[in-house]
């Protein structure tokens, strides 16, 4: 597998971008990773990235977005935080990621069975993770139809109030972002958000979450 150079990068449209994720993860699904040379990758990226994507995840030790998207050394920008949420310095770093360095696709992946969703679903208090948490509660307090049992002892809740937290990621990075709006209405770069199963491995894409402008392709 060729390491990403810069004319590569430039080639590569949104819609293309998903796609390589998307492969990527059929194949860590099926157990047919490709062989990389990631040392030989580690030499050829020493003087510059050109990744295709920049992936926010939560920091869960089985959701290694390099791994689950089968990508190697110099492909993605891997961004993780507890409960895959925002800040101003991770909305800074996906503004580096895409204005300055090229990248033509967000994903904002959260997981089964999050720790961190299941902590904001009980309203977990402790140190700075409760700062982190509020954060998430926002989701929680959105999710509607589960009126009993809204806590991690409930899994159906759990997994809802997940997959809300992405969707409001999505919609946050565009709102308190304008520079990573006007690439995504431009057609420069696309955002989607997904989850990972970490039972199955697989990764389901939201396609209410996806924006791809077809006029930057």
């Amino acid at each position: 597998m060729k390491t990403l150079t810069k004319e590569m990068q430039a080639a590569i449209t949104p819609s293309t971008a998903l796609n390589l994720l998307k492969e990527g993860n059929k194949r860590f699904v099926s157990n047919l990773k490709i062989n990389r040379n990631l040392l030989q990758q580690a030499n050829e990226t020493s003087d510059g990235q050109h990744p295709f994507a920049v992936i926010l995840s939560c920091i869960d030790s089985r959701t290694s977005a390099e791994l689950i998207f089968d990508q190697g050394l110099g492909d993605v920008f891997s961004v993780r935080i507890a409960g895959n949420i925002i800040n101003e310095d991770i909305l800074g770093s996906m503004e580096f990621g895409c204005k300055v360095a090229g990248s033509k696709i967000i994903v904002v992946l959260g997981h089964t069975k999050c720790g961190a969703i299941k902590g904001a679903c009980d309203h977990v208090e402790m140190g700075n993770l409760t700062a982190l948490l509020s954060k998430i509660q926002p989701a929680v307090y959105d999710e509607k139809s589960v009126s009993e049992n809204r806590n991690s002892g409930n899994p159906d809740f759990v997994e809802k109030v997940a997959t809300l937290n992405v969707k409001r990621t999505v919609t946050a990075i565009m709102e308190r972002s304008p520079i990573l709006k006007e690439m995504i209405e431009s057609g420069a770069i696309g955002i989607v958000g997904g989850t990972h199963d970490i039972t199955t491995g697989e990764v389901k894409f939201y396609e209410d979450t996806l924006i791809i402008n077809k006029r930057g392709e």
